[in-house]
């Protein structure tokens, strides 16, 4: 008979409001919460199987942890990092977050699947620890060239100012620089934000490889543009911090205006961007990676209406809430 031992763990998606995606190179960025989640469950069972929407692959060797380009590998990422192929348990996981949705739904199913099987582990790291396990495992073993804001966010979840200096090159996990993060969730009593998603998926890393490779480069255009932004981030935090809306329009406007001039958005994105500005937002910008994904509206009345009118007019899938709720999270 099998153990009643269970664990069920969650992480939210995020959404970036000014700075993004200077998280990659060194930066600094404003970020908050979603409250939509993606969960992990384990229990014991006679052997190593994995479950997501109806579907179940057994692992039974090593060659059963390689990548199949499929809905699987992000787990199968996860149990070659620590090495559980011996492991007898039933791990089913899912998601509220539209995937490839620029909401980091896939950070967030990653995030949720290390510190669950960590605990299944008995083993009970800080958050900061979490969220640097993950950023890892997402860039070396699941290959994709990734910030650090989609890592932090669902592991701490809420409303930060996050600095990244130091950063900009990646390190061995051991020799990698915790981020500094500020909580902001119990001084900024009202969030005047909108969330449209498009609809269309993408694959974050598409956008931001040609991208690092330039910085990488050293081409001036790329450095002077992510030094800018992160100076945005900054001012933004302190518009949001004193309710300036116009100055953090501004800034919002401003990041999303260098991103598009070196290809960070997309026909989709600019689509539902355009809506709302014609709506009246006084800004509108990428939430994540460009080219699909979802975009965030600056929007301070209360009567939305008008403004989800004209997004959905412009093809929005969804309208989405954002506000601080908790990070990754133990819940069974």
């Amino acid at each position: 008979m099998t153990s009643e031992r269970r664990v069920r763990c969650s992480a939210p998606g995020r959404a970036g409001i000014v700075g993004n995606p200077t998280d990659m190179y060194g930066g600094a960025v404003l970020s908050c919460s979603v409250p939509l989640r993606a969960w992990v469950e384990i229990r014991p069972d006679e052997m190593l199987t994995l479950e997501t929407d109806g579907q179940c692959v057994s692992i039974r060797k090593l060659e059963d942890l390689r990548p199949r380009g499929d809905r699987f590998d992000l787990a199968r990422a996860v149990l070659r990092y620590f090495k559980l192929l011996e492991m007898s348990a039933h791990i089913t996981f899912g998601s509220d977050i539209p995937m490839q949705s620029g909401l980091s739904g896939s950070t967030a199913l990653l995030v949720a699947m290390v510190r669950g099987l960590m605990a299944w582990q008995n083993q009970h790291p800080h958050r900061y620890q979490v969220a640097e396990t993950a950023r890892f495992i997402e860039l070396n073993y699941l290959e994709v060239v990734c910030g650090y804001q989609d890592a932090y966010m669902t592991t701490f979840g809420g409303l930060n100012y996050m600095d990244f200096r130091g950063k900009q090159f990646y390190r061995t996990l051991e020799a990698e620089l915790f981020a500094t993060v500020e909580s902001l969730s119990e001084v900024v009593p009202f969030l005047p934000f909108v969330l449209a998603y498009t609809g269309v998926q993408h694959h974050s890393g598409e956008v931001h490889k040609p991208l690092r490779e330039r910085w990488l480069d050293g081409e001036a255009e790329i450095v002077d543009a992510y030094n800018r932004i992160t100076e945005l981030a900054a001012a933004g935090k302190r518009a949001l911090l004193t309710a300036n809306w116009p100055d953090l329009a501004a800034c919002m406007n401003e990041n999303h205006a260098i991103q598009r001039s070196l290809g960070g958005s997309g026909e989709h994105n600019e689509a539902l961007i355009q809506a709302a500005l014609k709506a009246g937002a006084p800004a509108a910008k990428l939430a994540g990676a460009g080219g699909g994904g979802t975009i965030i509206a600056l929007w301070p009345d209360p009567d939305r209406t008008s403004l989800e009118t004209s997004l959905r007019a412009a093809g929005a899938q969804e309208i989405i809430d954002i506000m601080p709720v908790p990070g990754v999270t133990i819940e069974a």
